[in-house]
């Protein structure tokens, strides 16, 4: 018999320019086979800050997808560039409640679902998914692939307040709180240890079919120069490059590195200007290549062609695990980790063999990683990870989990719920 979930998410194609919007993708492409149609309710793309095309395409033909009215509070109702601090919160898409939570209703009657699930980390998203459920009655699973309230974010008090209401709400009325990492789940089992055995781990993963017919044989990315890739967005705190970028500063005025023969690639790094600054300031501009975003699959194959590749991860951000890193897994090329080692991203790599991780922020550690890292490329012994390994981390094999929480649901009820 075949089942059907009515997923709540704001990132979901034509959106562009967040590792967000496969979470909910892959899941949607998965779930048919394993017996449950997947109900998309999502926003009106005018919302989205960029779109682009190219993967509404594989989004199937089959799938219902709903998008509600919605608009973006800084782009639509601004003036002169300001608006309210009400109006965008708990997120400057608050207004997609009041189109997405009658279209909901209207889709739980018409397709009536047998579960919904919501994700994070558009907080209006979690909003959205409870109102649905206390209207309906309907099981509810609340996807964080980010922890919400954390110790100075939102740094806006009244912001952090209602993310604590709305995480609060979500962990303790949702039937199953879902988040990817091992450390996100156990600090929300220490903060809401009555509702600790609802709290579950689904990692993030990577596409196997975005995969094929792309290898790492073809021209490398820069040939005679070695080349390490960052693909994806430089968060200024969370991803800070400044430890690094002194490195390679000290490591150019040392001689050990120079433009001839090295190059540091950031794709799509939604920072430009800021990378320029920093790089400027320790005289590493000409090492450094700002490029513009690409479609997802010529990302994959610019990673597979790459000498190595590059993790940032800071120190806040230990209960966090980029996506993107499962796609490096995949990729199967050399990676450089500048990850705390205590965090989850550091034991995800060296899980899978890539060992060595440093703290983003020390510099000094940072520098010595880096010229063991150059060493290593350079002898063709630096570390990668096996394709046996990094197919656990497949979006299938993430799916069969989601499945299989939901049938516990299903199988359960709703029992228990506060």
């Amino acid at each position: 018999m075949t089942r059907r979930l009515l997923m709540v998410a704001y990132h979901f194609p034509p959106l562009a320019g967040s590792s967000g919007i496969q979470r909910t993708l892959r899941f949607v492409q998965q779930l048919p086979k394993h017996g449950w149609e997947p109900i998309v309710l999502s926003a009106n793309p005018r919302a989205y800050e960029r779109t682009n095309s190219d993967l509404l395409a594989e989004v199937p033909d089959t799938v219902h997808v709903e998008r509600a009215f919605a608009l973006n509070t800084a782009k639509h109702l601004a003036l002169f560039g300001r608006y309210p601090a009400a109006w965008a919160r708990p997120d400057r898409w608050q207004s997609w409640r009041w189109g997405a939570i009658p279209k909901g209703m209207e889709l739980i009657r018409r397709l009536k679902p047998d579960a919904i699930w919501s994700t994070y980390p558009i907080a209006t998203a979690h909003l959205i998914g409870a109102q649905l459920a206390r209207r309906s009655g309907l099981p509810w699973i609340a996807d964080f692939r980010d922890p919400m309230a954390q110790d100075g974010y939102p740094a806006d008090p009244a912001t952090w307040r209602s993310y604590d209401q709305i995480e609060r709400e979500a962990v303790t009325r949702a039937v199953s709180s879902v988040f990817t990492t091992p450390g996100a789940a156990e600090e929300y089992q220490r903060r809401y240890p009555a509702f600790a055995a609802r709290i579950r781990v689904i990692e993030n993963g990577y596409d196997e079919p975005s995969f094929a017919g792309l290898t790492g044989g073809g021209e490398v990315l820069n040939p005679g120069r070695i080349t390490i890739l960052h693909s994806g967005i430089v968060y200024p705190s969370e991803r800070d490059p400044r430890a690094l970028f002194a490195a390679l500063g000290r490591l150019k005025t040392a001689g050990l590195i120079n433009a001839a023969g090295f190059a540091l690639r950031f794709r799509a790094s939604a920072h430009d200007d800021m990378l320029k600054s920093f790089a400027a300031e320790n005289g590493i501009g000409d090492l450094i290549e700002l490029m513009p975003p690409v479609p997802y699959r010529d990302a994959l194959a610019e990673m597979m062609r790459a000498d190595a590749l590059l993790v940032m991860q800071g120190n806040n951000c230990n209960e966090q695990i980029p996506a993107k890193v499962y796609e490096y897994l995949r990729a199967g090329r050399p990676i450089l980790a500048l990850a705390d080692p205590p965090g989850d991203t550091a034991k995800l790599l060296a899980n899978n063999g890539i060992s060595g991780g440093v703290a983003l922020e020390d510099s000094a550690a940072v520098e010595l990683a880096l010229k063991r890292f150059l060493a290593q490329l350079a002898q063709g012994e630096a570390p990668a990870s096996l394709l046996e390994t990094a197919r656990r981390h497949s979006r299938e094999a993430r799916t069969k989990e989601l499945v299989a929480l939901l049938e516990q649901v299903l199988a359960h009820g709703v029992a228990g719920r506060k």
